[in-house]
């Protein structure tokens, strides 16, 4: 069971996160780490391999500091990794990432691709989906269970309503959902090997991927504006009503009208 994972390097969540004013793209140069909803599929694909056999590939395209994202997944236990970096790809949308990711799909041999169902920070949720489409492969997103048994794939899916059973043919391309695992912490073992595994770096030339089709001026989507969002404001206190009666009462009113009671 080969299985490739689609991660990708993105602004810390806990960090402030600002659009740069001259291109509307996003500033990156704070903390970045790994995606988290991509530590959900790698796990996912670790648990594979070891029920099943095979390899755990880690697949990312970013800027050369996106190598340290690569490095966790490999101290969490992937076996091998490939980076896709060239200058000519900064500034792609989904549409330009899920190419290029694409392009070096077609050079591994896999049963299985995984992504996260989202980034933290573009929040579109489109990759997993144009990746299958540009592999005619079959994709299901929100996967809450995973489960392989010869080239067929068992997948929940989760919904609002609950979950529904699918089941497809590999390969296939899977977005899990948060929560499907608990992502296991790499280990000082595992951090120390992950500088020994193998790590392949690929350029756009390296997979004939068409420059007009990526980067900024192959955008599908352009950020026409953006507003700070505004400081929160102060609540209101009980004690601004005078006398705790009259701030009880106060309350009381508030959840009358609110209908809470």
């Amino acid at each position: 069971m080969n299985t490739v994972v689609c991660i990708k390097q993105v602004v810390d969540t806990e960090a402030e996160k600002r659009l740069r004013p001259e291109d509307w793209r996003l500033d990156r140069t704070v903390e970045n780490i790994l995606n988290p909803y991509d530590e959900y599929a790698v796990e996912a694909a670790i648990q594979l391999r070891e029920e099943l056999g095979g390899e755990v590939t880690v697949l990312c395209m970013g800027p050369d500091a996106a190598e340290e994202g690569v490095r966790k997944a490999l101290a969490m236990g992937a076996d091998k990794a490939v980076m896709v970096t060239d200058p000519v790809l900064e500034g792609s949308d989904a549409q330009g990432t899920a190419y290029a990711l694409s392009r070096a799909l077609k050079t591994l041999e896999f049963d299985l691709v995984l992504c996260g169902v989202m980034s933290t920070d573009a929040q579109t949720g489109l990759v997993p989906a144009a990746l299958a489409e540009l592999l005619d492969l079959p994709v299901l997103g929100n996967a809450s269970r995973l489960e392989a048994a010869g080239d067929t794939l068992m997948v929940n899916r989760q919904t609002d309503e609950g979950y529904i059973a699918y089941e497809c043919p590999m390969p296939a391309v899977v977005a899990v959902a948060k929560g499907i695992n608990e992502p296991r912490y790499p280990s000082i073992k595992g951090i120390m090997g992950a500088k020994k595994k193998p790590l392949a770096t690929m350029t756009a030339a390296d997979l004939g991927i068409e420059t007009a089709a990526v980067g900024s001026a192959g955008a599908r989507t352009r950020v026409l504006a953006s507003t700070q969002v505004p400081p929160r404001a102060a609540g209101e206190r009980l004690t601004d009503y005078g006398t705790p009666a009259e701030g009880a009462a106060k309350l009381a009113d508030f959840l009358f009208d609110a209908k809470v009671v």
